[in-house]
């Protein structure tokens, strides 16, 4: 597969859809190719934050855990909308492998989903979350 595939997968899988947290962010869609490790320090760089900001990795369920869970109560549009997330995960762990979820800094934090697409190069989501 080539990864423009697995690129217009990502499109499909994201349009329209904002992460949220105390702010609401879309997704856009990053690629690293010709790079053999993605670092921590490399996404640092990307995303404008010092280098000495903290970082925290978390898994890709860990990040999309609150947004993929139903609870009772819930509306239609809310359900169809755990429905959309659902299917993003889906699209990161069926596409990529190596996957790493990097948040950085504090409180308005850059966020980088991240994993290597069948070609060997690294691709992924970028997005921002707000936690106070």
């Amino acid at each position: 597969m080539a990864d423009t595939d697995f690129l217009d997968r990502f499109k499909t899988a994201t349009s329209g859809l904002l992460f949220m947290s105390e702010s609401d962010y879309p997704f856009d869609i990053r690629s690293w190719p010709g790079v053999e490790q993605l670092t921590p320090e490399q996404l640092k760089s990307d995303a404008g934050v010092p280098a000495d900001a903290p970082v925290q990795k978390l898994s890709v369920n860990d990040f999309f855990h609150a947004a993929t869970k139903e609870h009772e109560g819930q509306s239609d549009v809310g359900r169809e909308l755990v429905a959309r997330y659902k299917q993003l995960v889906r699209t990161i762990e069926e596409n990529l492998t190596d996957t790493a979820v990097y948040k950085f800094g504090t409180i308005n934090m850059p966020v980088f989903i991240v994993g290597k697409a069948p070609s060997g190069d690294w691709v992924g989501l970028s997005t921002r979350v707000v936690e106070t």
